[in-house]
């Protein structure tokens, strides 16, 4: 799974990303929150839709609620596998629920991505920053969905809720995310061009099948270890979460046997 991401600069970038871009909404969204975002806090993050008049920002919880998660009880145990989406999913499973909601697509702006890689005998897994080479910004492409039985009572407001699709990894991010129930997965990583394709209403089968197979070669992603993204011990040097650290010992990717115990840093 994809559960961690990053928007760390001014969102300046995002309307030049996005011309004539309206706004839905005010957001609560700053540079320490933006450093570091987890898909477990569903907490809400700026999303782009295409509508009639153009592109719109929209403020959504990331990970969505279906209708048939209808007690506290499913919700809770549901909802965490609703924040990633498999792209296989949506065009060869035509009973599953991202299938039926295909038409829903939107793109998540970041600067980056994190990801955890195992080496064993080393007590902690070792995170990742991962960026596209020479964009600032970029888009993960996803799917979004309103569920009318979470309606606020008073003001009638149905919360928008969005997924982030992913896909198999390639052979450099096998290296780093080589661990766990959804190992050997990334973010479906696309060009400016696709991203853009992503959000427009008339795509046919063939047009999203093409999306969604594409794969981002690795020559094209910037990987560099990073300190704890999810400790709240601060960095023993007082760099930023997404700043490259140096690892003692840390084997070069593509071999995850340690030379010896990765020491407690935590």
């Amino acid at each position: 799974m994809c559960l961690d991401i990053a928007f760390y600069s001014a969102l300046q970038l995002i309307h030049d990303y996005f011309p004539n871009l309206t706004h839905d909404g005010e957001i609560s969204f700053d540079l320490e929150t933006g450093m570091h975002f987890m898909a477990l806090g569903h907490n809400r993050y700026p999303v782009i839709t295409l509508e009639n008049d153009g592109y719109h920002r929209k403020y959504f919880e990331w990970g969505i609620i279906a209708e048939y998660m209808d007690t506290p009880e499913k919700i809770k145990a549901m909802r965490r596998s609703m924040v990633n989406a498999r792209s296989e999913k949506i065009q060869g499973d035509k009973r599953s629920f991202w299938h039926r909601i295909r038409g829903n697509r939107c793109l998540i702006p970041v600067t980056g991505i994190y990801e955890h890689r195992e080496i064993k005998g080393w007590k902690n897994k070792v995170p990742y920053h991962i960026q596209l080479k020479d964009r600032p910004l970029f888009c993960i492409p996803g799917l979004y969905h309103y569920n009318p039985k979470l309606a606020d009572p008073e003001t009638g407001e149905v919360r928008g809720m969005f997924t982030l699709l992913t896909r198999a990894a390639n052979p450099l991010m096998r290296q780093i995310h080589n661990s766990g129930d959804n190992a050997f997965r990334m973010p479906l990583f696309l060009p400016e061009e696709l991203e853009l394709k992503w959000l427009q209403p008339h795509l046919t089968d063939m047009d999203i099948e093409n999306i969604l197979s594409y794969e981002m070669p690795a020559d094209q992603l910037v990987v560099d270890p990073v300190y704890s993204i999810r400790s709240r011990i601060q960095r023993p040097d007082g760099q930023p979460k997404t700043a490259h650290f140096d690892w003692a010992n840390l084997p070069p990717l593509g071999d995850d046997q340690a030379p010896e115990t990765q020491k407690a840093l935590f």
